[in-house]
């Protein structure tokens, strides 16, 4: 194992740096705009610019690396993101903040792209599900204590974009020192929605009201605890729950979806979705944030966060073999479309209802989820059983790229590296006597 993570021991380390500043840039952005008095409108429309942007950036970074390769675009990306987070700092204005967003997602799917299709080309078909697992959770903690970067400056002033901008440029030096070659060319997203919704009605669906679910806590949950006045580790605090209950629930779920028919269990994901948001937004209005509130928080994290992985094994299910990185792109697009209206629900709900408008948009989503595998259940059978493939847990806490999909163990059929040929035997000498 060890001779499988010394190569690429420097391209997690420049991820660390990248999800450390992407994880205190996301949650930097709503509380500072809170502080700055911006509407729940105005902090919606930054998260769609992100969110739009991140797609955009799935769809065509894999064009502008066929032009001018892998480390110029990765260094041409984070050194935009440096400057994106100190323009956020030095200049408050909504349209400036949602443009800046739009980029910054655009430049982080093309990170992602970069460094995933470095580690797909290191990584042997033999120890691919261990190094992905080492890939998601260094990625997901490194998100995590970057949300508790937070703690260390003021969110009203310009240290904290400052410390942000320095740990995104930090994220180039690996991929720019290292001697390893360029890997094989970025993968299209594929797209050919109709096909998809053929393929599995339950997926297409619910791959778009998981993009709401999650992007409404993602952009709002800190929003929900600046305006509940909790602490700023307290808000670090609560986003990190969120994902560690990603991590905790996803292999329970997804071992019980191998079991039985997956969309009874994305039924009972959205149920309990609907009960520990539904326990959260009473605790909140009692000005309750104790252990059973940050419990219920890990509950709800662990649903919000797995859903989509429940989602993709679904669909995938349903697909022809060796389509496992065609149909997950194009879930991701339609992931992405739910990402973008997710911010602007969940801002007329929190206009309507408070700061417990997050729960609302979640629990309506969670509804609408739960209810519609539950009819999809009746309207198809259930893939027999040696047909599935075996769920692998994908969490949506760190926005997925095609390049993730190429990385996943499922892929190996016709996108993993496969063993080398033996080389064909060499013939005999020949004996010739002068």
């Amino acid at each position: 194992m060890a001779r499988q993570i010394i190569p690429i021991l420097a391209l997690l380390i420049g991820m660390v740096f990248l999800m450390l500043g992407s994880g205190l840039h996301g949650l930097l952005i709503p509380i500072r705009g809170g502080l700055e008095n911006m509407t729940a409108f105005d902090l919606g429309w930054i998260g769609t610019g992100y969110a739009i942007g991140f797609t955009l950036g799935c769809v065509l970074v894999p064009r502008l690396v066929r032009r001018v390769g892998h480390v110029r675009t990765f260094s041409t990306m984070t050194a935009i993101m440096s400057v994106s987070m100190l323009l956020n700092g030095m200049y408050v204005d909504v349209i400036l903040w949602t443009a800046l967003r739009a980029i910054n997602g655009f430049c982080i799917a093309g990170c992602y792209m970069v460094a995933e299709s470095w580690l797909n080309e290191r990584v042997t078909n033999e120890y691919r599900g261990s190094m992905f697992s080492i890939y998601a959770i260094t990625t997901m903690v490194a998100m995590m204590a970057g949300q508790y970067v937070l703690v260390l400056g003021d969110a009203g002033e310009e240290f904290l974009f400052m410390l942000g901008a320095i740990l995104y440029a930090l994220a180039v030096v690996p991929t720019a020192t290292s001697k390893a070659q360029s890997p094989a060319p970025l993968n299209n997203v594929s797209i050919d929605l109709p096909a998809l919704f053929r393929n599995s009605p339950a997926s297409f669906i619910g791959a778009i009201l998981s993009g709401v679910i999650s992007s409404a806590w993602t952009n709002f949950g800190p929003v929900f605890g600046q305006q509940s006045a909790m602490s700023s580790a307290e808000i670090a605090t609560l986003l990190a729950a969120a994902m560690m209950g990603s991590i905790l629930f996803q292999y329970p779920l997804g071992k019980l979806s191998d079991m039985i028919d997956r969309r009874y269990v994305m039924a009972i994901a959205g149920l309990i979705g609907i009960a520990t948001g539904t326990l959260m937004t009473s605790l909140s209005r009692d000005g309750s944030h104790d252990f059973l509130f940050f419990a219920a928080t890990l509950a709800y994290g662990g649903v919000i966060y797995s859903i989509y992985s429940l989602v993709v094994a679904h669909a995938n299910d349903h697909a022809e073999t060796g389509e496992f990185v065609k149909v997950s792109s194009g879930l991701l697009i339609l992931y992405g479309f739910g990402t973008m209206v997710g911010p602007l629900i969940t801002a007329s709900m929190m206009d309507t209802f408070g700061p417990s408008g997050v729960f609302a948009t979640t629990t309506a989503a969670h509804l609408a989820f739960a209810s519609w595998a539950i009819y999809r259940t009746f309207r198809r059978e259930q893939v027999a059983e040696e047909e599935r493939v075996d769920f692998q847990g994908m969490s949506a806490a760190r926005a997925q790229t095609p390049e993730t999909y190429v990385l996943d163990p499922r892929s190996d059929e016709t996108y993993g590296q496969e063993d080398e040929p033996e080389a064909p035997p060499m013939p005999a000498p020949v004996k010739v006597e002068l």
